[in-house]
């Protein structure tokens, strides 16, 4: 992990949020899928990124959702 992720209690919720986003990016990178899931992956991750610009607690709901889909606890079935 890199040095600057401060791991740290007195993170502001930007930086948790931030730092999830990190998490996130490197296990959408590190997905040994066929290229058009780990695509499908990679936009709804751009979304995610783009929604924490204006909305950071629905971009949080959504990371949460996010993670729990790369973790496979999703209760949404996939096509």
């Amino acid at each position: 992990m890199a040095a600057d992720d401060r791991l740290t209690d007195s993170a502001s919720p930007e930086e948790e949020l931030a730092r999830r986003l990190r998490v996130a990016y490197r296990r959408v990178a590190a997905l040994r899928l066929p290229p058009e899931e780990k695509e499908r992956f990679a936009r709804r991750f751009v979304v995610i990124c783009d929604l924490a610009k204006r909305n950071l607690d629905l971009a949080r709901a959504r990371l949460d959702a996010f993670l729990a889909d790369l973790d496979g606890d999703s209760d949404t079935p996939r096509r």
